[in-house]
């Protein structure tokens, strides 16, 4: 299932958020690091400390795996919108964001 996510952006775990995207900590996590880290290099901010992005997700409750493990310590508030495929999400970068935060 294709679902388009919505989150709030915890800007107290911006920088740790970017260091785990580049440094293989995320990447290495079975089953979904990779899948993970594909969608926050894909992921848009669309408003003042929202990012929006698509991703793949067949459990129950939508991404379960990837918020038990990543996005509910870097992110709140988060949503799930199923879709019948993937969409274009307009805005600039989520992953440049996240740099700027731990260079800054």
């Amino acid at each position: 299932m294709v679902y388009r996510v919505k989150a709030e952006i915890r800007e107290s775990e911006a920088a740790a958020f970017y260091r785990a995207l580049t440094d293989g900590t995320i990447q290495q996590q079975k089953p979904d690091g990779a899948e993970i880290v594909s969608a926050m290099r894909a992921a848009k901010i669309t408003a003042p400390g929202r990012v929006e992005w698509y991703g793949t997700c067949f459990c129950e409750s939508p991404l379960k795996h990837e918020r038990e493990t990543v996005y509910d310590k870097y992110l709140a508030d988060i949503t799930t919108e199923p879709m019948e495929d993937y969409g274009a999400v307009h805005g600039g970068s989520f992953l440049s964001c996240l740099e700027d935060a731990a260079s800054g």
